[in-house]
C-alpha cells in the first residue's frame, strides 16, 4: 500500500534491508532474512531485532524508497506483505513517473513531485474506502470527486452525503447538487454555461425549518446571519432535513459548547461520521430518551419481536433494543407497553423450542423468579450469543465486587458487632476510618424525612383513607403487572400515577420508574465515600449551597430542623463533588428537598443523579442550555397545538420566560406542595414529556384570559393565580379548610375567572389532549432548537466582546464586528482541519474560567501563534516584501501582544493592534514599529546571519532603585507581579511612557522592515530614497551619541548603578521596556543607541514618508478581501492548494 512519505537514512537502511530492484530514483527492498530458504545467522538476528524493536517491519517485509541522487536521505513511499503487491506499485512508478523525473534539474523538485503524486494516490484510496461504506459506492465516489473539484476544501473535510435538489432564488429554481460534509453544506450548479456555487459553514446556521413554497409543496429553509436559502427536492426531503439538522447540531455542539454538552465518542471524531453513523446516533438518542438510560449506554441490537404480556394474556408486538446494561422493549405504538430489564437483574437468557405458535422463542429469567418470553426474533442465535456474552461479563464483575465487599463486611463486623446502619466502600479499614464511619452512621439518614417530619394538614382522617385506597390499587397493580424496575408499564399505571402515588410507596416507585435503584445497587458505598471526600471542602459550589439551604421548602418542618438541613447539605455537596461540570445550580436545592422527603438519603442522591444526568440533560449548568432548548421547543408546540393563543400572543417569549421555572423545578416552585408532588410523580413515569403536556394544558385552560392580556405582568398574574388554585385530592378534601398554600394566595381571589382545579383532573386532561406528543418528536425538535439556542448564546458572546472593546478603539462598529467574525472563523478553521492536538488546544483556549473551582465564566476566543500569523497576513495594511520577513514580523507582533505570556492573543489585544495600524496618528504607528524591533518582540534567537549582533538587555534584568531604610526585600517575582498590577491600573496610554533606546542591531532590523513595507508602492523610488536619507541621519545621530558617551560627557547612569545598594527591589514595565529604560545610561556607555524620539524626528523630515504613514487605508475593503482569502491562506498552512469558496 502507498504510504505518506517518511524520511529514512539510506546508509542505515542498507544494513537491515536487501535491495531487490533499483534505478536512479527508486529502490525496492526486502527485509533481510525474509523469504530466505536457509536460516542464516543474519536473518535470525534481524528477526530477533524486529521482535524487540521494530514490530511494524515484520508486518510489511517489502518496501519502496524514493532516493535523490547524491543525497543520503530517502523516503519510504510504499510497503507490502507480499512481493506481488509491491511489484504492482513498482511497475506503476516505472511506467508513470520514471521518464518524467529525468527532466527535473533540481533535486528538491524531484522529491516534491513524487511526494505529491503519492499523496494523491493515498487520497484516492481513502475515497475508495469511504465510498465502499455507502449504498452505491460508484456514485458516491463520483460525487466525492466532484465535491473536491468544485470546492477545493481540504481532504480532511469529509463528505457525508449528497442530494439532487433545487436552490431557490426568489421564484427562480436552480437545479444542482447539495453536498453535506462534517463542517459545511455546499451547493453546486452548472446550467446553460453559468456556474453557481456557495459554501455555508454549519457554524453560521442559525435556524432550520420546513416551509411551503409557491411551486413546490415543501422546502428546507436554511437561515444564516447574512441571508436565507431554500432547497427543494422531489425525493428524500424528510431524510435530507433530518441529516442537515443532525450535522448542524453536532457541529455546533462541537464548535460552540464542547464544555457544556458531551457528545458521543464517535461524534467527537468527525472523520468517522457518515450517513450510517448518523442514523445509528439518532436511534440511540431516541432509545436513551425513551427509556431514560444513562448517556454512556451504547446501543447494540435492534430487533422486531413480540413479548408475552400476562395482564393482556397475549403477545404484544414491538421492538427490542439492547444496550450495554439493559434489555428494552417498546410496543409499536409508543407508550402503550414498555418494559425495561437491567442485565444486573437477569439470571439467564436461553433459547426455547421453536414451534409454529411460538417461532424463535427466547426466555429471559430474572432474580425475582420471573421470566419473560420473547418470540419472532430474527437472527435469534446471534442475538442470544451477544446478550449472554455481555451477561457473563457483568456477572463476573458482580461476583468480584461481592467477594471484595463481603471481605470488608466481615472486617466491619469484627470491629462493630451490632451496627444498626452501615455503609461499605472500597477502602481499607483502620481505627481512624472506623471512627469516621461511626460519625457517618450517626449523621446519614437511613429513612425518608417524611417518616419523621409530617406536615400537619386539616382533614387528616380523609387523607389517610385516600392513601389507603391508593395503596390497595397499587398492590393490585403489582400483582398483575409486576413490581420493580422490570414491571410492565402501560396506560393503567399512567392513570394510577395521575392520581398521585401514595406516600408510603412514593420513594420506592420513584426509584423504580427512574431506574435509580439499579445505580444504587451497582454502586454500594459510593455515596458514603463521596460524603467523606466532599464534606469540609470549601469552594464556589459549597458557598452557593450554604446560601440556598434555608430557602428550600422553608415552610416544611423537615427543613426547619438541623437534621433535614444537614441531609440536604450532604446530598448537594456530594453531587457537586461527583459532577464538578455541573457543581451546583439554583433549583437543585428545591428538587433535592422533595426527594429527601420521600426517599432515603442515599436514594435521594441517586434520584438527583438520574434527574440531572439522564432525565433533564444539560439543564443544570451555568448556561442552562437544556432548559432554554426546551423553552424554545415549548414555544413551537404552543404555535402548533394552541394556534389561537399563538395568534393573539405573537411574542411567545414572554410565556416561555414564565414557564422556565416550570421546567427547572418541575412545577415545585409554582404549585401548592401536594399538587406539585403529583407532577413529580408523572415526571418520573413519563419524563420531560409530562412537563410539556402539563404546560400546554395550563396555557389552554387560561388561553382566553391570556389572549386579552395587555402586558407580560398581567399574563404572569393570570398564570400565577391559576396555579395557586390547583389542589390535590388531599388538599381539596375539606373544602371549608383550604391548605395554607391556598390561603396565602387569597389576595388574588378577586379575579372572577379563577376557580379551584384538581391536579388529577388537570393531568388527565393534559394526557387526553396532548398525549399524542411522543419522545421521538421531542428529540427531533430539541435537535433543531438547540441550534437556535447555541447561536443566541454566540450572539450574546459577540455583543459582550464588542461592548468591552469598542470604547478603547476608533474602528467603526460595523468593521469591528466583521473583524470579530474573522477572528472567530480563524479559531473554527483550526477545529475544522487542524490535527487533533491543535484543535483540542484551540478549543481549551476558548473558555475562560474563574480562579476558584474552574466554574464556567464565559466563552472567549483566543488565537495561538499560527492562527494569528494567518490573520496578520490578511489584515496588515502594508505589503510585507518577502514571505520570510512577513512571517518574522507576525511572530514579533504576536510576542508583543501576548502580554499574559500564555501564547494566546485575545480579541481585545488584536483589535487594539489593528486600531493602531488603521486609525491612529503617524507617531503611534511609528511607535508600534519601534516596539516591534526591541525586546521582548525582537530577540537574539531570531536566525538572521546578516545581523551584526550586539549585547542586548535581558528581558528579565531588574531595575534597581533605592529602598527606604528598614524595608524588607521581597521576592523578585512577587515584585514583578505587583508592579504589573500597579501598571495595569494606570489609565495613561503607552505614548506617555518613555520607550527604551534602540541598539544598532535593532535599528538595522527596523530599516529592513521599512524597506519591505514600501515594496510595490507607486511612490516606491521616492520612499526608498527617503528612507536611505533617514537611515544615514539616524546613523550619524547614533554615532555622535556613542562618541559623546565614550568621552565621558554623561556619567549619571554610571553613578546610579555604582550607588545601588544590596537592599534594592526590582520592577518591570511593559514587557522588558522598564528594565531597558532603567539601564539606558549604563548601556549608552557601552554601545551605539538611538531613541524613539530621534527616529520619529528623522522620519518627519521626509514628506514622502509622512504621506505614506498618514495615507488612509480602507479597512472595509481589507476586511472584504480577507473574508474571501481566509480559507485560502489557512488551507495553505495545512498544505492544501486550489481552494475556492464563495459565500
Amino acid at each position: 500500500m502507498w504510504l505518506n512519505p517518511e524520511e529514512v537514512l539510506l546508509k542505515n537502511a542498507l544494513k537491515l534491508w536487501v535491495t531487490e530492484r533499483s534505478n536512479d530514483f527508486f529502490l525496492l527492498q526486502r527485509r533481510r532474512g525474509h523469504g530466505e530458504s536457509t536460516g542464516r545467522i543474519t536473518g535470525l538476528l534481524v528477526g530477533a531485532l524486529d521482535t524487540v524493536l521494530d514490530s511494524n517491519a515484520r508486518v510489511t517485509p517489502f518496501r519502496i524508497l524514493l532516493q535523490v541522487p547524491g543525497s543520503q536521505i530517502s523516503w519510504v513511499i510504499a510497503s507490502g506483505a507480499a512481493i506481488e503487491e509491491v511489484n504492482k506499485h513498482w511497475d506503476w512508478l516505472v511506467h508513470n513517473l520514471l521518464h518524467s523525473l529525468s527532466v527535473f534539474e533540481n533535486k528538491e523538485d524531484v522529491a516534491s513531485f513524487v511526494k505529491g503524486k503519492v499523496k494523491g494516490l493515498i487520497a484516492e484510496e481513502v475515497r475508495g474506502r469511504q465510498a465502499a461504506q455507502e449504498e452505491d459506492p460508484e456514485k458516491f465516489r463520483e460525487a466525492l470527486l466532484k465535491f473536491e473539484l468544485h470546492f477545493g476544501l481540504p481532504s480532511s473535510e469529509k463528505l457525508v452525503t449528497y442530494y439532487s435538489c433545487c436552490c431557490w432564488k426568489g421564484r427562480v429554481p436552480r437545479q444542482g447538487f447539495l453536498y453535506l460534509s462534517i463542517n459545511h453544506m455546499a451547493f453546486y450548479s452548472f446550467l446553460l454555461g453559468k456556474e453557481v456555487k456557495f459554501v455555508i459553514p454549519w457554524a453560521e446556521v442559525t435556524r432550520l425549518e420546513r416551509v411551503s413554497t409557491g411551486l413546490m409543496t415543501e422546502a428546507i429553509r436554511v437561515n444564516t446571519r447574512q441571508r436565507q436559502r431554500e432547497f427543494s427536492m422531489f425525493l428524500n426531503l424528510d431524510e435530507a432535513f433530518r441529516v442537515i439538522g443532525q450535522l448542524a447540531d453536532i457541529a455546533l455542539r462541537r464548535l460552540l459548547d464542547s464544555e457544556g454538552l458531551e457528545l458521543d465518542r464517535v461524534l467527537q471524531q468527525p472523520a468517522r461520521i457518515n450517513k450510517r453513523i448518523l442514523e445509528e446516533q439518532a436511534l440511540r438518542e431516541y432509545v436513551l430518551a425513551l427509556f431514560r438510560l444513562p448517556h454512556g449506554e451504547r446501543l447494540h441490537e435492534v430487533a422486531s419481536c413480540s413479548v408475552w404480556t400476562p395482564h393482556a394474556r397475549c403477545h404484544t408486538a414491538g421492538t427490542l433494543y439492547t444496550t450495554d446494561s439493559y434489555l428494552c422493549f417498546s410496543s409499536r405504538e409508543e407508550g402503550n407497553c414498555t418494559l425495561l430489564i437491567p442485565l444486573s437483574e437477569v439470571l439467564s437468557i436461553e433459547k426455547a423450542e421453536n414451534t409454529s405458535l411460538l417461532p424463535n422463542p427466547v426466555i429471559v429469567s430474572i432474580r425475582t423468579k420471573k421470566a419473560f418470553q420473547l418470540i419472532e426474533l430474527h437472527d435469534r442465535d446471534e442475538l442470544v450469543e451477544s446478550l449472554n456474552s455481555r451477561l457473563r461479563s457483568l456477572q463476573w464483575k458482580q461476583s468480584m465486587f461481592r467477594s471484595k465487599k463481603d471481605g470488608k463486611r466481615s472486617m466491619v463486623r469484627v470491629m462493630s458487632p451490632t451496627p444498626y446502619y452501615t455503609f461499605y466502600y472500597d477502602t481499607g479499614y483502620s481505627d481512624e476510618e472506623d471512627i469516621e464511619e461511626q460519625v457517618l452512621r450517626n449523621t446519614v439518614n437511613s429513612e425518608a424525612l417524611m417518616t419523621a417530619f409530617h406536615q400537619n394538614q386539616p382533614g387528616t382522617n380523609g387523607n389517610k383513607s385516600m392513601e389507603q385506597v391508593k395503596e390497595r390499587l397499587w398492590e393490585d397493580h403489582f400483582s398483575e403487572f409486576g413490581r420493580g424496575v422490570h414491571m410492565f408499564r402501560t396506560e393503567k399505571i399512567q392513570r394510577l400515577v395521575a392520581m398521585g402515588i401514595p406516600e408510603s410507596l412514593r420513594g420506592e416507585l420513584w426509584m423504580t420508574l427512574s431506574d435509580a435503584s439499579s445505580e444504587l445497587e451497582s454502586h454500594q458505598g459510593y455515596y458514603t465515600s463521596l460524603v467523606q471526600k466532599s464534606m469540609g471542602h470549601s469552594n464556589l459550589a459549597t458557598e452557593e449551597i450554604e446560601r440556598d439551604l434555608h430557602r428550600s421548602l422553608p415552610d416544611h418542618p423537615a427543613f426547619q430542623n438541623p437534621t433535614g438541613i444537614a441531609a440536604l447539605r450532604r446530598v448537594l455537596t456530594a453531587y457537586a463533588h461527583r459532577n464538578p461540570k455541573i457543581g451546583y445550580c439554583q433549583s437543585m436545592n428545591i428538587l433535592a428537598s422533595v426527594l429527601l422527603l420521600y426517599a432515603k438519603e442515599e436514594e435521594a442522591f441517586w434520584l438527583l443523579v438520574a434527574v440531572c444526568e439522564r432525565m433533564l440533560p444539560d439543564y443544570f449548568n451555568r448556561r442552562v442550555i437544556g432548559a432554554q432548548v426546551d423553552q424554545s421547543v415549548f414555544e413551537e408546540l404552543i404555535r402548533e397545538r394552541l394556534p389561537e393563543l399563538a395568534e393573539h400572543v405573537p411574542d411567545l417569549s414572554s410565556l416561555s420566560s414564565v414557564s422556565l421555572s416550570w421546567f427547572l423545578t418541575l412545577f415545585l416552585s409554582v404549585l401548592p406542595f401536594h399538587s406539585a408532588v403529583c407532577v413529580v410523580d408523572c415526571f418520573f413515569f413519563h419524563g420531560i414529556k409530562a412537563i410539556f403536556q402539563l404546560g400546554l394544558a395550563v396555557l389552554e385552560a387560561n388561553a382566553a384570559q391570556l389572549s386579552t392580556s395587555t402586558d407580560d405582568g398581567q399574563a404572569l398574574m393570570i398564570l400565577t393565580s391559576f396555579l395557586d388554585q390547583v389542589g390535590s385530592e388531599e388538599s381539596s378534601r375539606p373544602p371549608s379548610s383550604p391548605p395554607a398554600a391556598e390561603e396565602g394566595s387569597s389576595s388574588n381571589a378577586d379575579l372572577p375567572t379563577v376557580g379551584h382545579t384538581n391536579i388529577t383532573n388537570l393531568i388527565n386532561e393534559s394526557y387526553e389532549k396532548f398525549g399524542d406528543l411522543t419522545v421521538r418528536q421531542i428529540e427531533r425538535l430539541r435537535c433543531r432548537h438547540r441550534i437556535q439556542v447555541l447561536q443566541a448564546h454566540e450572539d450574546t458572546t459577540k455583543e459582550n466582546s464588542l461592548r468591552l472593546v469598542t470604547p478603547d478603539v476608533s474602528i467603526p462598529p460595523e468593521n469591528l464586528a466583521d473583524v470579530y467574525d474573522l477572528f472567530k472563523t480563524e479559531h473554527f478553521i483550526t477545529l475544522y482541519w487542524g490535527d487533533s492536538s491543535s484543535a483540542a488546544a484551540a478549543e481549551a483556549a476558548a473558555w475562560h474560567y474563574s480562579d476558584s473551582g474552574r466554574s464556567y465564566m464565559e466563552r472567549q476566543y483566543r488565537l495561538d501563534r499560527p492562527q494569528f500569523k494567518s490573520l496578520y497576513g490578511l489584515l496588515v495594511p502594508w505589503p510585507g516584501g518577502s514571505n520570510q520577513h512577513t512571517d518574522t514580523m507576525a511572530n514579533r507582533t504576536f510576542t508583543l501582544l501576548d502580554q499574559d505570556h500564555d501564547n494566546l492573543v485575545t480579541f481585545r489585544e488584536f483589535a487594539g493592534w489593528l486600531d493602531t495600524l488603521y486609525c491612529e496618528e503617524l507617531n503611534e504607528k511609528i511607535r508600534l514599529l519601534y516596539r516591534l524591533h526591541i525586546p521582548p518582540a525582537l530577540t537574539e534567537s531570531e536566525d538572521d546571519p546578516a545581523l551584526i549582533k550586539s549585547p542586548l538587555l535581558s528581558s528579565n534584568r531588574p531595575l534597581y532603585v533605592n529602598l527606604p531604610s528598614g524595608c524588607e526585600v521581597k521576592d523578585y517575582q512577587e515584585q514583578l507581579k505587583q508592579m504589573l498590577q500597579d501598571l495595569a491600573k494606570e489609565k495613561e496610554k503607552d505614548v506617555e511612557k518613555p520607550l527604551p533606546f534602540m541598539t544598532q542591531r535593532e535599528f538595522i532590523q527596523f530599516c529592513k522592515t521599512l524597506y519591505s513595507m514600501f515594496h510595490g508602492d507607486p511612490e516606491e523610488n521616492d520612499l526608498f530614497q527617503a528612507i536611505a536619507t533617514v537611515t544615514s541621519l539616524v546613523l550619524q545621530i547614533g554615532e555622535a551619541g556613542h562618541r559623546g558617551h565614550s568621552s565621558g560627557s554623561e556619567v549619571t547612569g554610571q553613578e546610579e548603578v555604582k550607588g545601588a545598594q544590596p537592599s534594592q527591589m526590582t520592577a518591570e514595565g511593559s514587557g522588558s521596556e522598564a528594565s531597558r529604560e532603567g539601564d539606558v545610561s549604563s548601556m549608552a556607555e557601552r554601545e551605539w543607541t538611538v531613541s524613539y524620539a530621534q527616529i520619529l524626528a528623522s522620519l518627519l523630515t521626509e514628506q514622502s514618508l509622512v504621506n505614506f504613514f498618514e495615507k488612509p487605508v480602507d479597512l472595509s475593503a481589507k476586511i472584504t478581501e480577507a473574508k474571501e482569502k481566509q480559507y485560502h491562506q489557512r488551507a495553505g498552512l495545512i498544505k492544501v492548494n486550489n481552494l475556492s469558496i464563495k459565500y
